[in-house]
C-alpha cells in the first residue's frame, strides 16, 4: 500500500514538471530580462542626446538597435517575443519587477540627473521633507484589464501638519508599437471639510512632476489611481508604460523664526514706547519737569532727544 505522502509528493513533481515554459521561439525569461535593462537605458541615453542636441528620433534607434546587436537578438524576434510576454501579462509582470530593481541600481536611472528625482532617493518617511510614498516604486501597465488601472493610498498619520505641500513625481516609459499614449495620473486630498483633486497628463517619456500647495487644514487622507487608456481601437501589439522611482515627497511649512516674530513686535508703537523709557532710566538720567521725548528712531541718534519748554 502506497503512502498518502508519497501519493501527494508525487502529484506536486508532476505539476512541477508540467508547468508550461517559454517556447523556444522566443526570447527566454532571463535573456529577456537582460535585453529590458539595457534597452530601457539605451532609450534613456538616447532621450538625452535628442533632448540636447535636437536631433531627430532615429538616434535613439541606433542606440536600441546597438542594445539587440549586443545581445545577438535581431528586431523581429524582440518584437514577437515582447508580443508574446505581453499576452502573457503575469509572468511579464514578474520578469519586470527585476528589471526595476536592477534599473534602481544605476547611478542615474533613465537619465535623471541628481537636481531632478535623484535629490530625494534618500529621504525616508520622517522630517520637514520625506518620501510618504510606501507602495511599489515601479509599475508595469497596459491598456488591458487589470493592468490598466493601479489604485494607491498614501498612510496620513501625527507627522503631517497643517500647511504641509507636496510633490508627486515619477519616470514614465512608453513601449509602445502603434496606438495612443495616454495615462492619467490622479490624486486626491481629503480635508477636513475639503477634497482637493489633482491629476496630470502623461503622454510621453520622462519625468513627470505635479505639485500639491498646501492648506491650512487637517489632512485625513490621501489616495489616487494611473490609468492608462486603449485609444480609438484595441490592437493586439506591444503597448505598455514604465513607471520608475514613484515618489511622494511632503514638505512642512516654513515655520517663522521667533526673532522674527520678535523684531515685528518690537517695531510697534507702544513697545518703542516702552523701549524709549527704560533706556533713558537705565542710564541715570532724570526727565525734567515741562520736558517731553521726541520719539526717534533707534539706532540712529546717539543721545536721548529733548523739546525743552520754557516755564514762565
Amino acid at each position: 500500500m502506497i503512502k498518502r505522502p508519497t501519493i501527494i509528493g508525487v502529484l506536486l513533481v508532476f505539476l512541477v514538471a508540467c508547468k508550461p515554459g517559454t517556447p523556444s521561439e522566443y526570447i527566454q525569461p532571463d535573456k529577456m530580462e537582460d535585453i529590458l535593462v539595457d534597452y530601457h537605458m539605451a532609450r534613456a541615453i538616447g532621450e538625452e542626446a535628442m533632448s540636447n542636441n535636437g536631433t531627430e528620433y532615429y538616434i535613439q534607434e541606433v542606440y536600441i538597435d546597438a542594445v539587440l546587436k549586443k545581445h545577438g537578438v535581431t528586431r523581429a524576434e524582440f518584437d514577437s517575443s515582447l508580443v508574446y510576454y505581453y499576452t502573457r501579462a503575469d509572468r511579464f509582470e514578474e520578469i519586470y519587477k527585476r528589471v526595476a530593481s536592477r534599473l534602481e541600481e544605476q547611478a542615474l536611472v533613465m537619465g535623471v540627473s541628481e537636481s531632478e528625482i535623484g535629490k530625494y532617493a534618500s529621504l525616508d518617511a520622517t522630517g520637514d521633507t520625506a518620501n510618504v510614498w510606501s507602495d511599489r516604486p515601479n509599475l508595469m501597465m497596459m491598456p488591458v484589464p487589470p493592468y490598466n488601472r493601479r489604485s494607491f493610498q498614501v498612510l496620513v498619520d501625527s507627522t503631517f501638519q497643517k500647511g504641509d505641500s507636496f510633490l508627486f513625481q515619477f519616470m514614465s516609459d512608453y513601449l509602445y508599437q502603434d496606438g495612443m499614449r495616454l495615462c492619467i495620473g490622479y490624486v486626491a486630498f481629503h480635508y477636513t471639510d475639503t477634497v482637493v483633486a489633482r491629476y496630470t497628463r502623461i503622454q510621453t517619456s520622462g519625468l513627470n512632476q505635479l505639485r500639491i500647495p498646501g492648506r491650512d487644514e487637517d489632512l485625513t487622507a490621501i489616495n489616487g489611481y494611473f490609468f492608462v487608456g486603449e485609444g480609438s481601437e484595441r490592437s493586439s501589439t506591444t503597448r505598455m508604460l514604465f513607471m520608475n522611482n514613484i515618489q511622494f515627497i511632503r514638505f512642512h511649512k516654513e515655520k517663522k523664526k521667533e526673532d522674527e516674530i520678535n523684531q515685528k513686535d518690537s517695531l510697534s508703537s507702544d513697545s518703542l514706547a516702552r523701549r524709549l523709557v527704560t533706556d533713558t532710566l537705565s542710564r541715570g538720567d532724570s526727565i525734567r519737569g515741562g520736558e517731553t521725548l521726541t520719539p526717534f528712531e533707534r539706532g540712529r541718534a546717539e543721545h536721548r532727544m529733548v523739546d525743552r519748554i520754557s516755564e514762565n
